[in-house]
């Protein structure tokens, strides 16, 4: 099969490394001297300067080029790159089907990457989304991970899994798109909430009831919007959350650990170099938590730390203040 993979951060290269493995792959970065860099190199040594590339794998920074051919198309930008990324394709003539691996909620819009696709492509197209608990680094090394590959359409879903399933990358099929988006887009918010707390040094204790009742957070934000049960208690939901909020290399704990250093969010994504998904996500998924309905304490927490430059304990105090009630609420 021949692939394009979209965006070349970590993640993206990540995902180029180990399709290449058994694909022909073209790697597309919008910076033609980066694009240089990383085809003289044969690695990308801003990310992953230790995973050289496969020979089937060539760099791009024309995007017509780039998809010339494919015949799937991963799209693996920041979200915020998302629409524009579907409006460029789009205005190429492309027709080949996209996964996209960005998570959240567009910032404004409060709309899943799935809706922005639903506007931006056309209706015919298959889509889906790649995701599941995955850091880029073990991912180009070729350790053994596993991930979710869900869509609307069923059958398309189970074909690309099997498809892009390789020795040391497992996929499995979802039909519940809107679980996956969601588990995709809180775990992150849940993460920075454990970074905070590990940075705190309020114990194992207090990380293990924050990710618990985060996970309940999760199935009631995703039960309001039709997603099934059993999704968050897969791959997309408490695997991802659990790799997430206690790995090393995730850069979402690694804003809660310093923001527990006491340094403000700007200072923060500065020192991070890469984007973390969950703070813009914090706001949008309060945002339309709210318009539902749906009480989501701790991801409101989060965004006091964050937006409102609330002091830790405080937001700790509103926690561990409210009034006990049965578990399954």
């Amino acid at each position: 099969m021949k692939l394009a993979v979209l965006g070349a951060g970590a993640w993206g290269t990540a995902l180029a490394i180990r399709f290449a493995g058994q694909h022909q792959v073209a790697l597309w970065c919008r910076d033609q001297q980066q694009a240089s860099d990383m085809q003289a190199a044969r690695a990308n040594t801003r990310y992953l300067p230790d995973s050289p590339f496969p020979d089937s794998l060539s760099v791009h920074a024309d995007l017509p080029a780039a998809i010339a051919g494919a015949e799937l198309i991963l799209l693996v930008t920041p979200l915020s790159g998302l629409r524009p990324t579907l409006k460029a394709l789009t205005a190429a003539g492309s027709c080949a089907p996209v996964l996209w691996a960005c998570k959240g909620l567009e910032a404004g819009t409060m709309k899943f990457p799935h809706q922005v696709a639903d506007e931006e492509m056309p209706a015919d197209v298959p889509r889906g989304m790649l995701s599941g608990p995955s850091f880029a680094q073990e991912v180009a090394r070729g350790l053994p991970s596993a991930v979710t590959i869900a869509a609307s359409d069923a059958d398309f879903a189970q074909r690309t899994a099997t498809a892009l399933n390789t020795s040391v990358l497992r996929l499995y099929a979802s039909d519940d798109l809107v679980g996956v988006e969601i588990g995709a887009a809180v775990k992150n918010v849940l993460a920075i909430a454990a970074g905070i707390c590990d940075g705190m040094n309020y114990g194992l204790n207090a990380r293990a009831a924050l990710l618990t009742r985060g996970l309940a957070e999760m199935a009631r934000f995703g039960a309001a919007q039709g997603a099934r049960p059993e999704t968050f208690m897969g791959l997309a939901g408490i695997g991802d959350l659990l790799l997430t909020a206690t790995g090393d290399l995730s850069r979402n704990r690694r804003v809660g650990l310093l923001l527990a250093e006491g340094l403000k969010l700007d200072d923060v994504l500065k020192n991070l170099g890469h984007v973390a998904e969950g703070v813009p996500a914090a706001r949008e998924v309060l945002r339309q938590a709210q318009a539902l309905g749906v009480d989501m304490p701790i991801t409101a927490g989060v965004c006091r730390v964050l937006f409102d430059d609330a002091a830790v304990v405080d937001v700790l105090q509103t926690l561990m203040g409210r009034a006990p009630r049965r578990e399954g609420e």
